[in-house]
C-alpha cells in the first residue's frame, strides 16, 4: 500500500523549462534595443556558449553529481556551504558575463558591456518568471489529504529555495524537502532515496516516485525498489533499459494509478 509520494520539483511541479525560456526571450529582446539582432538566434548562441563554458570549470563534475545544469548557473548565486559551492559562487559572475558576451560575438556583435548588462537582466527576468503547471496545486490539494508528500530535488540549496520562495504555495504541501546540494549527492544516487524512506519510516513498496527525468528520478527509484511514475509531458522516447512502473502526461493521471 502506498503511504508516501516522492515528487521531483523542476519540470514535474514547477515548469522550469518555460521559466528559463521566458527569461531568455525577454533578455534577448532587450538586446534588440541596441542592435539589429534576431532574439531567437541570440538565445541559441548563448545557450551553446553557456553549455560549452560550463564544462570547462573545475566544478563541472560536482555540478553533474549534484544535478545543476548550465542554465541554473546563469542565474543562481550558489551562496551555500561547502568548498565546491563557494568555488561556484566565485565562478558564476564571469561565467554569466562570458556566456552572454560570447553569444553576442557569435552573431558578430563585439560588446562586452552589453554582455554584462544582459547577464544581469537574465537573472532578474528568471526570478520574475515562475511558472507552475496548471494542475499542480489541484493535484497536491487532493494528495495531501491521504499521503505523506516528500520533495526530492537536485540542485543547490540556495537556488532551489529561491524557486520555492518565488512560488511560495508549494513548500507547505511537503513534510520533508530534500535538496541534493544540502544532502551531499543527487539523484540517481540511491542514498538520497534511502534517506527519504528513512525519514518517512517506510519500505520501498510503500512509496511512489514521480518525476520527469528517466536518468535521475526513475533510475534512482529503481535502485532501491521504489515504484515510479514518469511524467512525460513532451512525448519523449522511452529508454531501452530504464523502465518506469507507470507513464503519464499530466499529474491528474496519478489518481487512477493510486486507486489501484
Amino acid at each position: 500500500m502506498i503511504k508516501a509520494l516522492f515528487f521531483d520539483l523542476d519540470d514535474t511541479l514547477l515548469w522550469d523549462k518555460k521559466s528559463v525560456a521566458t527569461a531568455f526571450q525577454k533578455t534577448c529582446e532587450a538586446a534588440t534595443e541596441s542592435y539589429d539582432v534576431d532574439p531567437g538566434k541570440l538565445e541559441e548562441a548563448v545557450r551553446e556558449e553557456a553549455r560549452g563554458l560550463y564544462e570547462t570549470y573545475e566544478t563541472y563534475e560536482f555540478t553533474k553529481m549534484i544535478g545543476i545544469n548550465p542554465f541554473e548557473g546563469l542565474w543562481g548565486t550558489f551562496d551555500d556551504e561547502t568548498d565546491n559551492f563557494q568555488k561556484m559562487k566565485e565562478i558564476v559572475p564571469a561565467y554569466r558575463r562570458d556566456a552572454w558576451t560570447r553569444g553576442l560575438s557569435r552573431l558578430g556583435i563585439e560588446d562586452a558591456e552589453l554582455g554584462s548588462e544582459l547577464a544581469e537582466l537574465f537573472v532578474e527576468e528568471r526570478k520574475k518568471s515562475p511558472f507552475v503547471y496548471e494542475e499542480t496545486f489541484r493535484v497536491l490539494d487532493e494528495l495531501k489529504k491521504e499521503y505523506q508528500l516528500v520533495l526530492i530535488t537536485n540542485g543547490s540549496p540556495s537556488l532551489q529555495n529561491t524557486k520555492l520562495e518565488i512560488t511560495p504555495e508549494i513548500a507547505p504541501y511537503f513534510e520533508h524537502i530534500i535538496i541534493s546540494g544540502g544532502f551531499g549527492v543527487g539523484k540517481p544516487n540511491r542514498t538520497i532515496f534511502d534517506h527519504a524512506l528513512k525519514l518517512c519510516d517506510l519500505n520501498p513498496s510503500e512509496a511512489l516516485m514521480i518525476g520527469d527525468n528517466l536518468m535521475t528520478d526513475i533510475l534512482g527509484a529503481s535502485y532501491v525498489g521504489i515504484p515510479s511514475v514518469w511524467i512525460n509531458r513532451d512525448n519523449n522516447e522511452p529508454h531501452k533499459e530504464i523502465k518506469p512502473t507507470y507513464e503519464i502526461k499530466n499529474l491528474e493521471e496519478l489518481f487512477p494509478i493510486l486507486e489501484k
